[in-house]
């Protein structure tokens, strides 16, 4: 997973996926007896091409710097053995929905993976394959009848929308920056997916600042009620850590708490409406030695049925490798020592409050299409 490295001073830097991996096995999150591990094999070009164009994926193969397809750029460089790196990640999230439909499991996590930037024919914001659209497609092709990806990175997740736009198998929910002020620029409340998929791509789009407070009332005003009401077999999701307010590339406040209550309310969704049936994967996240590893340590527990309690010290040796090996200081603690509330939406709808006016955009265009109240359900 390490070889999918676009340049040293690429602010993607592979490290976070190293400690998060020494992270986790150190806090015993990697318990044979709850999880067990496989080695990501690299997707062939007909894995790939139950998503991507086949001229794009030899674009890539070729490392041909294109404006077509988004290669070469500053934010997606080409580099030696780009294809390898890329289908790597596609592979492992590609085997998760394999052992989903085989049934050896039944939650699976990839946190290389949730590459959303990624589009059929162009690659974007760092992502070249959409891993997380390759596996929601491998189950829609092995029989399952719909599916939810629900996407909580800062960005908004277009790659992923873009390719189940006219999907109704399909709803992607993103909650997000709005692209008024962060790439890519998309990611509106009127971007509803067309003919019988209309309704089926759902954007939250909040305001800069938005801390654990806003972003978590948004979920909860919105996320649960279309899970529930479009009743998928498997949710899908993408767990950027770039909402954090440590995080260097977005303008959000979310804590290390606040994100790992994110993967709590999600596993709590796949356990009530798919009977536990989940895929997660990792995403955005650039603040690498204090956010990345602590958050996705949490979703990796979180998964395996286990959570870290918050308060948790991280341990002592992962911090003295983190110093010694990269000159950093490493938090002591599992979580940022916040006070998690948020507002429920049944406590009445606010104009004044900028995250509220845009949970009403969202509810306003998307719940009528679903036989919802935008302003009570």
């Amino acid at each position: 997973m390490l070889g999918y490295r676009f340049s040293a001073s690429h602010p993607m830097d592979p490290v976070r996926l190293e400690l998060t991996e020494r992270l986790a096995r150190q806090m015993g999150v990697l318990n044979p007896e709850r999880i067990r591990l496989i080695a990501p094999e690299i997707a062939d070009d007909d894995a790939l091409a139950a998503v991507h164009d086949p001229a794009y994926i030899a674009a890539v193969k070729a490392e041909e710097v294109s404006t077509e397809h988004g290669l070469g750029t500053e934010d997606t460089p080409v580099f030696e053995g780009i294809h390898e790196g890329a289908a790597r990640i596609a592979g492992g999230s590609l085997q998760l929905a394999d052992a989903l439909i085989t049934g050896t499991a039944v939650r699976g996590v990839n946190f290389a993976g949730g590459m959303h930037h990624a589009a059929a024919a162009k690659a974007g914001g760092f992502c070249v394959y959409n891993d997380a659209a390759l596996a929601i497609r491998r189950l829609l092709d092995s029989g399952t009848r719909r599916a939810v990806y629900i996407d909580v990175d800062a960005h908004h997740g277009d790659g992923t929308q873009s390719i189940f736009y006219e999907d109704p198998q399909v709803m992607t929910i993103s909650l997000h920056q709005t692209g008024v002020t962060l790439y890519p620029g998309t990611g509106y409340p009127n971007e509803l997916g067309t003919g019988d998929a209309e309704g089926t791509a759902v954007n939250i789009a909040v305001p800069p600042g938005t801390g654990d407070a806003g972003f978590l009332r948004a979920f909860h005003a919105v996320v649960p009620q279309l899970v529930r009401t479009f009743e998928p077999e498997v949710i899908i999701s993408q767990h950027g850590c770039d909402s954090h307010a440590q995080d260097p590339l977005s303008d959000l406040g979310l804590s290390i708490d606040g994100q790992r209550q994110l993967a709590l309310d999600i596993e709590h969704l796949s356990t009530e409406v798919t009977e536990g049936r989940w895929i997660a994967t990792g995403g955005g996240g650039y603040s690498v030695y204090d956010v990345v590893p602590r958050a996705w340590t949490h979703l990796t527990a979180i998964a395996a049925g286990d959570p870290i309690p918050l308060k948790t010290e991280t341990p002592q040796g992962w911090r003295d490798y983190v110093e010694q090996r990269y000159g950093e200081k490493a938090p002591a603690l599992m979580n940022d020592e916040v006070e998690l509330w948020w507002r429920s939406w049944e406590l009445g709808y606010d104009p004044e409050d900028s995250v509220d006016r845009a949970v009403m955009q969202t509810r306003k265009e998307i719940f009528p299409l679903h036989g919802l109240d935008p302003w009570f359900d």
